[in-house]
């Protein structure tokens, strides 16, 4: 589908149907696709700050590189590509993001408390200062990641792959890490009381200071 965006019924499109749409590269602000159909979408490079997608289908949407400092509340992102997409202070809390690529993406203060990101790819995200309470990252891939300051509250992240990544400062009381690879890991200030750490693994970590 060749879309054109200078359109302003697509600017304001609320339920649009944009299935497997070109817009790669696009400037795309500000755009109203709350409930929006954008399935297989292109949007890699696309410029969508501040544009309104609560609700949206985005399901193998190609996102690469986007500038998503956007509402995606309630969205489906279900396998969608983000790798290094800008999520800075995005509201993604509710969606499903399960198995999507968001490696190298930069989530710093985004809103993600209670959203679905199970077997997710975060390697290497930026998720400083992220909200993350009651997230389920079970299976998600965050080595390397940097969660200095996130809040992870009650959020699920058994089996998940968290080698090398820096979790200075974060709050993960009453979190679920059944299982969970946290070799090398920076612990440093992180809550963990109450947490449940049954058949993880903890070699090599530095909690206040201290290696294990």
């Amino acid at each position: 589908m060749t879309t054109d965006t200078r359109s302003p019924i697509l600017k304001h499109n609320p339920g649009a149907d944009l299935e497997e749409a070109e817009l790669a590269s696009h400037d795309l602000q500000g755009v109203n696709w709350v409930g929006a159909r954008l399935t297989g979408a292109n949007l890699s490079q696309a410029q969508l700050r501040g544009a309104a997608l609560e609700g949206a289908n985005l399901i193998g949407a190609q996102l690469a590189g986007a500038d998503l400092r956007a509402s995606l509340m309630g969205a489906t992102l279900m396998q969608a590509d983000l790798t290094e997409a800008d999520l800075r202070g995005a509201n993604l809390r509710g969606a499903n993001l399960m198995r999507s690529r968001l490696n190298r993406a930069i989530l710093a203060g985004a809103f993600l408390s209670g959203a679905n990101l199970l077997g997710t790819n975060l390697q290497g995200a930026d998720l400083r200062g992220a909200d993350l309470r009651g997230a389920n990252l079970s299976n998600a891939n965050l080595q390397g990641a940097n969660l200095t300051q996130a809040d992870l509250q009650g959020a699920l992240l058994n089996e998940a792959n968290l080698e090398e990544a820096n979790l200075q400062g974060a709050n993960l009381a009453g979190a679920n890490l059944t299982g969970a690879n946290l070799l090398c890991a920076d612990l440093d200030n992180t809550d963990l009381n109450a947490v449940n750490l049954a058949g993880a693994c903890l070699l090599g970590t530095v909690k206040d200071g201290i290696g294990r």
